[in-house]
């Protein structure tokens, strides 16, 4: 594989909105340091839709949170990220309030926790518009009701001035959904926005968001466990395994031919209509992700991968570009891995025809 850096892929996308290089995280605990986030560098490009995956504790939310200065202070956070060419990390507090909410917007995942259960929707969502818009409460009022229309909100008049206990779970992720996108943000994180609800509701938020790319042009970093979600409204995929990123493709590549062992495994763990089907059980990947004080100079899953070796744990593999066999092939395609899953598109057959 040739070692490339994320800007040699940015010309393909387009000027992008967001660049983050070499961000890297650590918490101060009880226990000591752990590591988090491990040099995670990407780019998000406008109107593009960028899913980003792995088991809990790789490190996927504390990335999300570090774009706009959302961690607590016993975090350290070292790196570049770059919001159309204004620096981030290390920021001041009036330039990441300014930031937050109107340039940078998050919808989280479990929106009752979110809310304020003492406040309407109505006041909640126009409490934005009058921070960073400077709307008078009348203003952020009618703006607030156009927006619940919006996000598919019946009844949008009425509901803003529905507590938040009073409306349905995928009712009060829309109006979270709706408050992220007051104010016509450049970049929207949407933080496992389809957890708990039921198979219909979060194909209407899936919609929702897709709506939003279409209509604002808004660029979408949507967390999540669900590959099924990934697959039906990403463009590109990131896949972080203890803090690091392992993999990064289109998402249709990805899905076709998995590179990193540890991507295969997601895939193979998720069941497929048809094939899991009766006694067939779904193949697990053993161990659990490793809580590191510190991040080694060697592949984190080494343990829990069949094909690791001495060189898997005695060096880091370079996040670097999929060996295709075909000159034509766009190099967008990345992953870091020794000895990566079996690759129709790598075989000597393929590279010779």
């Amino acid at each position: 594989m040739t070692t490339v850096e994320p800007a040699d892929t940015a010309a393909a996308l387009g000027t992008p909105v967001l660049q983050v290089r070499d961000l890297s995280v650590s918490f101060r605990t009880e226990d000591g340091t752990v590591s988090a986030v491990d040099r995670v560098s990407l780019d998000l490009a406008s109107g593009e839709i960028v899913g980003m995956v792995g088991e809990s504790g790789c490190g996927k939310s504390v990335t999300a949170m570090s774009l706009a200065g959302l961690l607590p202070d016993s975090a350290r956070v070292s790196g570049s990220v770059r919001l159309e060419g204004t620096e981030l990390v290390g920021a001041r507090e009036p330039v990441l309030r300014r930031v937050r909410g109107k340039d940078i917007a998050y919808i989280f995942q479990e929106p009752m926790t979110s809310l304020n259960p003492v406040l309407t929707v109505g006041r909640q969502i126009g409490e934005v518009l009058q921070v960073h818009e400077r709307m008078s409460r009348r203003a952020a009022r009618a703006r607030a009701v156009e927006l619940l229309s919006l996000v598919g909100i019946p009844s949008a008049a009425k509901r803003v001035d529905n507590y938040p206990h009073q409306l349905s779970g995928g009712m009060r992720q829309r109006v979270m959904i709706a408050m992220a996108v007051a104010c016509g943000p450049k970049v929207l994180v949407a933080d496992e926005p389809t957890t708990a609800l039921d198979v219909t509701v979060q194909a209407g938020i899936l919609q929702v968001l897709r709506d939003l790319r279409d209509r604002l042009g808004t660029t979408i970093l949507i967390i999540t466990h669900d590959l099924g979600v990934i697959a039906d409204v990403a463009d590109r995929v990131v896949v972080m395994y203890a803090g690091r990123v392992v993999e990064r493709a289109p998402v249709t590549d990805l899905f076709a031919h998995p590179y990193h062992r540890y991507t295969a495994g997601l895939l193979s763990a998720s069941p497929v209509p048809g094939v899991h089907a009766g006694t067939q059980r779904l193949q697990e990947i053993p161990g659990l992700v490793p809580v590191l004080s510190t991040q080694p100079d060697a592949c984190t899953f080494a343990d829990r991968c069949p094909a690791a070796d001495d060189q898997c744990r005695d060096s880091a593999p370079p996040l670097a570009v999929v060996p295709t066999g075909s000159a034509t092939a766009a190099p967008d395609h990345l992953a870091a891995c020794w000895h990566p899953s079996p690759n129709p598109r790598t075989q000597p057959e393929e590279a010779t025809a």
